[in-house]
C-alpha cells in the first residue's frame, strides 16, 4: 500500500499482524528454560544445555507427533 507522506514522498506502510503471537512464544520459550534449567543439575554446561533444548523443544514434539501418526 503506497501513501503519500506530509513531504509529498511516497512510502510503504507496514502493518506487524503477529505481535501476539511472538509474546506467546517468548513466554513459551521462558516457562521451558525454567523447567529444563530446573532439571539440569545447576552445572554450567547442564544450564547451557537446558536452554538449547527449550530453543528445540517444539521441533521434538512436531517430530513425535508426526511419528505417532506415520507419517
Amino acid at each position: 500500500m503506497n501513501t503519500m507522506d506530509a513531504g509529498g514522498r511516497r512510502g510503504v506502510r507496514v502493518v506487524e499482524k503477529a505481535g501476539p503471537w511472538g509474546f506467546f512464544f517468548l513466554l513459551a520459550y521462558i516457562g521451558a528454560a525454567i523447567y529444563f534449567v530446573s532439571q539440569s543439575g545447576g552445572t554450567f554446561w547442564g544450564v547451557v544445555l537446558g536452554l538449547l533444548q527449550a530453543a528445540v523443544w517444539p521441533v521434538y514434539l512436531i517430530y513425535l507427533a508426526l511419528a505417532g501418526l506415520g507419517a
